[in-house]
């Protein structure tokens, strides 16, 4: 399931491996003993700071997403501190419990930085990840989802506007600012 590589370069196979298995390990620590685990420190790109999501899926299913838009940790750190929000604090499901652990699938994408775009013509679905943004208002869709749902562009910016922002439907349309972003994604099993 890979996606465009960020434009701060690619992760290799084995790094990939190592923050999947950082994000299963601080997952399972948490929600069973309230600790996490060390930080890996063998590749200096896991001390870079990067904006990360961490996605849990049960059976298919979402379970749980969080992570950031900006960098505002390294690497590594914010692949733990997103895997620990995404199983604790997603809002839309209960804290995952330690007997769900083997059902989970764990998914991590590493964002590029944002950039600001004048139209809704500089999207491309399935490639750019969005972010709207008007007022205190923001959504944020990653790349995969629209594909995922099917959806064209107008049908994602609609949804972003009105589900994920709070702001109305059109919003993207009358004065909102448009962000995107590239990922790069890997998840268990891929």
């Amino acid at each position: 399931m890979a996606q465009e590589s960020t434009e701060q370069g690619e992760l290799t196979e084995d790094q990939q491996q190592v923050l999947l298995k950082l994000a299963r390990d601080t997952i399972e620590q948490w929600v069973t003993r309230q600790t996490l685990p060390d930080l890996p420190t063998d590749a200096p790109v896991f001390a870079e700071p990067r904006a990360v999501f961490v996605t849990l899926h049960k059976h298919g299913q979402l379970r749980g997403c969080i992570g950031t838009l900006e960098a505002r940790e390294p690497l590594a750190a914010a692949v733990r501190s997103s895997a620990v929000s995404a199983a604790t604090q997603d809002p839309r499901f209960p804290p995952v419990s330690p007997a769900e652990m083997d059902d989970l699938e764990i998914e991590v994408s590493v964002l590029s930085p944002l950039r600001k775009v004048e139209s809704a013509e500089d999207i491309e679905v399935g490639t750019h990840g969005v972010m709207v943004s008007q007022g205190a208002r923001r959504g944020v869709f990653l790349p995969q989802v629209a594909p995922e749902q099917g959806w064209d562009r107008e049908t994602m910016l609609n949804l972003l506007c009105a589900h994920k922002a709070g702001l109305p439907a059109d919003a993207w349309r009358h004065g909102a600012d448009l962000y995107v972003f590239t990922t790069q994604v890997f998840g268990e099993g891929d």
